[in-house]
């Protein structure tokens, strides 16, 4: 770790942290017990509010206990013709190996995480490999990470399969959040995510307490087409939602970007910026 800079702060069996210039930015949440399973399913991250003390972000618990931070699933997780449900945990378990690979430095801290997708029974369904990209910026971001995520079939030929509401890659806000002011910005004044696929971009602001916070997610453009968005959600959950198929022992590559930012939404023109840069 960097003195001034980005610091990894594992640990183990339960967290790994992300600070930068001293203060915690993110956590990386990858318990697994199997006595806690309802807990500890599916690890995720969590983004930090500004004084790196509170999660923005929801955990296990509340509306819709499987919703949690910066988090990935299927519903409809297709393996050699049965279907397993591994948004809503209901058909199996994503559990966290171990870490392959950790960096920080001043401007920059990546790791990448090793995470099994087991059946019920133990049966393995994938084998991913998840890993975060943190960038330094300004304030009022909070945090600008790549979330890239290969996914390979170890069961059988496999289908991605769900619907935007329940797959893909996908943001919750905290569940404390203000409902009745939760707004959502896109590309494009009209755009509608139930009707225009392949949107680059979606972005959302929402009230916790007396804060404001926006979050604005990415998707790249080497990302599988015919990609569906859910965004319209008074609670915030929002991504985006492709529907692969791979061959046994075949990998797939997702590659998304959440910039999180304290303060009401910059201007469309920004949201568009920071996507083309991610774009390049």
């Amino acid at each position: 770790p960097a003195a001034e800079g980005f610091e990894l702060r594992d640990v183990p069996g339960v967290s790994l942290e992300v600070k930068l210039d001293g203060k915690p930015v993110a956590r990386y949440e990858y318990a697994y017990a199997a006595d806690r399973f309802q807990d500890t399913y599916k690890p995720f991250l969590h983004v930090l509010d500004a004084d790196g003390k509170e999660p923005i972000t929801k955990g296990p618990g509340g509306f819709y206990t499987h919703h949690r931070g910066i988090f990935i699933g299927w519903s409809k997780l297709t393996v050699a013709g049965k279907s397993y449900n591994l948004w809503g945990m209901g058909g199996g378990v994503q559990i966290h190996q171990k870490f392959l690979d950790q960096k920080a430095g001043a401007d920059q801290a990546s790791f990448t995480a090793k995470v099994h997708w087991n059946a019920k029974s133990g049966e393995p369904l994938l084998e991913e490999q998840r890993t975060f990209v943190f960038h330094r910026r300004p304030a009022p971001t909070l945090v600008l990470v790549d979330v890239v995520s290969t996914l390979k079939a170890v069961g059988g030929d496999t289908l991605l399969n769900g619907d935007p509401e329940h797959a893909g890659v996908h943001y919750r806000p905290a569940d404390e959040l203000d409902k009745s002011q939760t707004k959502y910005v896109f590309p494009q004044e009209g755009n509608d995510p139930r009707r225009d696929k392949d949107l680059p971009w979606v972005a959302e602001t929402y009230v916790l307490g007396d804060k404001t916070y926006a979050v604005q997610q990415m998707s790249h453009p080497g990302n599988p087409k015919d990609t569906t968005w859910s965004a319209y959600r008074d609670y915030g959950r929002f991504g985006a939602f492709v529907r692969p198929e791979l061959k046994n022992g075949d990998s797939l590559t997702l590659r998304y970007r959440f910039w999180a930012l304290a303060g009401e939404a910059p201007p469309r023109e920004e949201f568009q910026r920071q996507w083309e840069a991610f774009a390049k």
